[in-house]
């Protein structure tokens, strides 16, 4: 098939008369037998047609007929994985966390937008990510849309969704609370991030977002990792896309695609593999090692609410930082120590004069590490900088059956090499958790495609040197950095790190600002 000019299609096929029937913009060149050479218009509606009467091939004009706009130029990947969503009403999109599938898909609704196929699009995903990847990429994308984050009490939210915005994003469990706002809020495409948050049909989320689908809703749901954990998680998935290509019942599906074992034991039959890949279609996906154009690394933050039991102490830890200093000069020292003690609070764990821990709950940044290391097929490092935070981390992990290497200071020189050795070449661990000081200089992990910062560190030079740990020569995979941002003194000292600003030097202003002094 050829393009002519950016505006028709050259092709040889046998179906030229009914194309001309359905498009007056189309002309037979040259008949040879049942096939003719054709040259149609290239528009919006000439490729609908041609890909309903079984003329795959056809592509997008979002190709060639779009201004893609925006602080930056789309990546090939991104501009194939918007043309497929553009001719894909309900489908999937696999590609892997950090090829940027937020702003592909920003870039389809917008021309769609402007072809006026939708009118309003919902956004549903994480709360970590509402805001930092969501709002942040549509600003940079399609900056002329209008856009805002229903979040908050439900009257707060509804109000968002009837200020008519044309963008609203919103977090999962805060579907079913404005569930009827939402079914009148003339949404006709929905965006589904992290989609195996909604891969249970039992579920409040489940029933919730079915309950908004409509026959000419269009549907994109977009995750790294479709039933990463078992092949029946697949089943929600496809019964909200493409609910004809299972079971009515999800009974019957699990027999198709497990094997009972005994009364406690199912186990995935030989050709489960196959038939999961069958129902999660149409779908589209790009690896990190496909997307040949992508920088080598990448940055994402995540935002994670404090939990209640944290906000409080975080709170009256800044009324105690207030007296101080209200009542004296603010010293480097006061600074350091004050806010170390808030960095701990974010982080599950403060150290009190008498040594002592005191932990808290961090059940919200857990599961955002959970989600993290489930987004990637390749293995992951975390770096927590306090060592009661790593023993969290670690039982969480080890509860979810993710095997992991510890590193901090009092683990041998040998037990160290061990654990490195078998990170590189074994299956396991799968994560390595550790102490950026211990494991920031001289060691090699490019098994690893992911790093995760539980919290920032206050020297530039350790947050670069872990970076620096997968991100080396070796690495045959692009490199994410996730970080975890869960109060404003963590945003605060990220930015100061992404600015190469020596947080020791800065520590009474970083203060300062935190008490919005």
């Amino acid at each position: 098939m050829q393009i002519i000019d950016n505006r028709a299609l050259l092709f040889n096929t046998r179906k030229a008369d009914q194309i001309t029937a359905l498009i007056p913009k189309s002309k037979i060149l040259q008949q040879n037998g049942d096939m003719s050479q054709i040259l149609v218009n290239w528009d919006f509606d000439s490729t609908q047609l041609l890909r309903n009467i079984g003329i795959k091939d056809v592509p997008s004009p979002i190709t060639a007929k779009y201004a893609w706009p925006g602080v930056y130029q789309p990546f090939d990947h991104q501009r194939t994985t918007a043309g497929f969503l553009t001719l894909h009403p309900r489908c999937f999109v696999f590609n892997e966390a950090g090829t940027g599938k937020t702003s592909a898909a920003a870039w389809a609704a917008d021309y769609l937008m402007n072809q006026g196929r939708v009118k309003r699009v919902l956004v549903v995903c994480p709360v970590s990510i509402m805001d930092t990847a969501w709002r942040s990429d549509l600003f940079k994308t399609v900056m002329h849309r209008t856009v805002a984050i229903a979040q908050g009490s439900r009257e707060k939210r509804a109000a968002i969704i009837n200020g008519g915005y044309e963008f609203v994003i919103i977090n999962f469990d805060g579907v079913k609370v404005v569930t009827a706002e939402l079914a009148a809020g003339g949404f006709d495409l929905i965006i589904v991030d992290e989609a195996n948050a909604v891969k249970s049909v039992t579920t409040d989320r489940w029933k919730a977002l079915a309950s908004l689908l409509k026959p000419t809703t269009r549907l994109w749901m977009m995750t790294g990792t479709p039933a990463s954990q078992s092949p029946l998680d697949a089943y929600g998935l496809a019964k909200l896309v493409n609910p004809e290509s299972v079971p009515k019942f999800f009974g019957s599906f699990r027999d198709k695609v497990m094997l009972k074992i005994n009364q406690y034991k199912w186990v995935p039959r030989q050709e489960s593999k196959n038939i999961v890949h069958e129902i999660l279609q149409p779908a589209i996906r790009f690896t990190k090692a496909e997307c040949l154009d992508l920088p080598d690394l990448l940055y994402s933050n995540r935002e994670v609410p404090l939990t209640p039991q944290q906000a409080k102490y975080y709170n009256a830890l800044k009324q105690q930082m207030m007296t101080i200093a209200a009542g004296e000069e603010i010293t480097a020292v006061n600074a350091a120590s004050m806010l170390n003690k808030l960095l701990q609070v974010s982080q599950g764990a403060v150290y009190t004069d008498n040594k002592e821990i005191v932990e808290f709950d961090v059940t919200n940044r857990l599961q955002e590490l959970l989600d993290v290391i489930d987004s990637t097929e390749h293995k992951v490092i975390v770096f927590a900088n306090y060592k009661h935070s790593g023993d969290l981390i670690e039982d969480a992990l080890l509860k979810n059956g993710i095997t992991v290497g510890r590193i901090h200071g009092a683990v041998s020189g040998t037990a160290r090499a061990e654990i490195i050795k078998n990170f590189q070449t074994e299956d396991d661990p799968r994560v390595i958790l550790a102490q950026p000081m211990a494991a920031g200089h001289g060691i090699t992990l490019t098994k690893a495609d992911t790093i995760v910062w539980w919290g920032p560190v206050p020297s530039t030079e350790l947050y670069l040197q872990g970076n620096a740990r997968a991100h080396r020569a070796g690495q045959v995979n692009n490199v994410t950095v996730v970080r975890l941002v869960g109060s404003p003194v963590e945003k605060r000292m990220y930015a100061m790190l992404d600015g190469k600003v020596d947080l020791h030097q800065g520590l009474v202003d970083l203060y300062k600002q935190e008490l919005d002094m």
